[in-house]
């Protein structure tokens, strides 16, 4: 298990303004934490040398890039071995209309969510890519018809404080 970073009110209102817009400015972010602009990017650089702060990433629309139909795909494999399951992840890694992979626990031994033209194109990227493998048992295919993006993840609460 990965061990917890200690984070102060000062650092959980960066990662929240961070989250919201990973653009804004050392400047504009120490003025809404009430820090000065180098204690800002001080705490910014320890957040990312200790993990907490991955990366940057860009949101793109699927559907104006011509990929209007999303879908999760549950996927089983036979049997669950690590010589068979590592190229299936790399492969399904490597496809284009791949937007995530989870490796689960349960029934299901994957799920991959998916951004396809349409019906005709998510049934070969299925026959194709899925099923057409030696190691997939089973897919099973989910529509999905609206996404919509969570609110900014912070540490439990217990007590009346964050844990870390």
């Amino acid at each position: 298990m990965a061990e917890t970073v200690a984070l102060d009110p000062v650092d959980l209102q960066i990662l929240r303004l961070l989250q919201n817009d990973a653009r804004t400015t050392y400047r504009d972010l120490a003025t809404q934490v009430g820090v000065a602009p180098s204690t800002c990017l001080d705490r910014v650089t320890r957040l990312r040398r200790s993990g907490v702060i991955l990366g940057h990433e860009l949101r793109l629309d699927p559907a104006k890039m011509g990929r209007g139909l999303e879908a999760l795909l549950s996927v089983q494999l036979r049997p669950h071995r690590r010589e068979l399951v590592v190229p299936f992840v790399e492969r399904i890694r490597a496809l284009p209309e791949s937007r995530s992979l989870f490796h689960l626990a349960g029934p299901d031994d994957y799920l991959v969510h998916v951004a396809v033209a349409d019906t005709a194109d998510l049934q070969r990227l299925v026959l194709d890519e899925f099923t057409s493998r030696r190691e997939v048992a089973r897919v099973e295919t989910r529509l999905i018809f609206q996404q919509w993006a969570c609110g900014p993840m912070l540490p439990p609460v217990h007590g009346g404080a964050p844990v870390g």
